[in-house]
């Protein structure tokens, strides 16, 4: 039994980063062979793209837009450079958006995460995400497979069944939401069956507030995060260090901010933005629409990829005021016209029976006024602006932060 996956996990960074900026050309060739992706990066060079900073300047993919370039160019928006045919599966996620499965072993990468919660082979797995058309019972269970775990496929619900299940196959590790995890044990204790024999956990899919997470530990079962998508897999997982979650091989992160899609600082919580190494079913810069932020230093665990403090939110701050949507590409364009702002965030609230806008922005001296101006000409419309010291708004990603209450 190794505390690792395998090599790569220890690997030296500067290693891994020399790894990752040489496949960055042929990934990005390789996804122009889809008519969808060579629009989306028309007139770019693959030869040219071989470091962060050429990246950086790729424009960014919105899974948000998948739905509708779904629908108009069915089945994947012409942006896999695979026939429909050689795919292995298809499921389906919430937008619709319909998701092609590689017909490979584990094909999203999950088999890293499971094993680092501390799964291993022969152990019995209770998988309750949804098989019915969805991607989620599918990614954990080929996971758990090329784990060689033999793998219950019980899905979601059905409280009284999955305790006959749980009682006579005895099932060491769970996967699925943390609150079904809940669900099923205050069950079993409440139906007298004695000691639940779930004792790990890989929990995705819902929130893990710390308050359930001491719950679960009290309950004797060992749970851990995962961060995954049905469009790439594995973004990152947490470990056994409880330190944030490390990002998955295979994957290069950014954080960016929302509107410009220009990387941050390191500890900036921004958007995550992810590229995806895999030529049958290519990721370039997309935008997943999560908040999150990169924790500085290594791992305990010996791990030595990047890690990030986990979902801190939705990047999606677009909201309407007075009849008016206003983005935060605006704000960026704020900070781009008045480059002595530092941090800015645009707060919305109501006025009597009216909606109200301020731009409180940070800087060592600006004119307010002359933002002010700036803050009409961009949103048309009128909005008090706030100067503060840099270092006095909360660093929690939010460009705009609707406070409206209308109780």
């Amino acid at each position: 039994m190794t505390a690792h996956y395998d090599s790569l996990e220890t690997r030296d960074p500067a290693e891994r980063e020399r790894d990752l900026m040489a496949r960055l050309p042929a990934l990005v060739a390789s996804a122009m062979r889809a008519p969808g992706w060579a629009k989306h990066l028309q007139g770019i060079d693959p030869k040219s793209v071989t470091s962060r900073e050429a990246l950086a300047k790729l424009p960014v993919f919105y899974k948000s837009d998948l739905p509708g370039l779904q629908k108009s160019e069915p089945p994947f928006a012409a942006l896999t450079p695979e026939a429909l045919g050689l795919y292995a599966r298809i499921s389906i996620s919430p937008g619709p958006v319909f998701q092609p499965e590689m017909d490979r072993l584990d094909p999203w990468r999950i088999a890293r995460g499971l094993h680092a919660a501390g799964f291993r082979k022969g152990e019995v797995v209770l998988n309750t995400f949804a098989y019915h058309l969805t991607p989620g019972g599918f990614m954990l269970d080929l996971g758990a497979r090329a784990l060689g775990c033999p793998v219950v496929a019980a899905g979601p619900g059905q409280t009284e069944q999955q305790l006959i299940v749980i009682e006579h196959l005895r099932p060491v590790a769970y996967t699925g939401t943390p609150d079904f995890l809940k669900i099923l044990r205050d069950a079993w204790v409440a139906a007298g069956k004695g000691d639940f024999p779930i004792k790990r956990a890989a929990v995705s899919g819902a929130a893990f507030p710390p308050s359930l997470q001491a719950e679960v530990k009290s309950f004797g079962i060992d749970a851990y995060q995962l961060y995954a998508v049905g469009d790439l897999g594995l973004v990152s997982y947490e470990t056994t260090a409880r330190e944030g979650m490390v990002i998955s091989e295979d994957v290069l992160l950014e954080i960016v901010k929302p509107g410009t899609h220009e990387p941050v600082a390191e500890g900036e919580v921004g958007e995550v933005v992810v590229t995806s190494f895999d030529l049958q079913r290519p990721w370039i810069r997309l935008a997943l629409g999560d908040l999150s932020a990169v924790l500085t230093g290594r791992s305990p665990c010996g791990r030595t990829n990047t890690r990030i403090k986990g979902w801190m939110g939705r990047a999606d701050q677009t909201t309407k005021i007075k009849g008016m949507f206003v983005r935060p590409e605006q704000v960026a364009e704020i900070a781009k016209r008045h480059p002595e702002l530092k941090r800015l965030r645009l707060v919305v609230t109501r006025d009597g029976e009216l909606d109200a806008m301020t731009l409180r922005a940070e800087a060592q001296s600006a004119d307010a006024d002359k933002v002010a101006a700036t803050l009409h000409a961009i949103t048309k419309l009128k909005g008090a602006v706030e100067i503060s010291a840099p270092g006095s708004l909360p660093n929690d990603g939010k460009v705009i932060a609707d406070e409206r209450s209308y109780k």
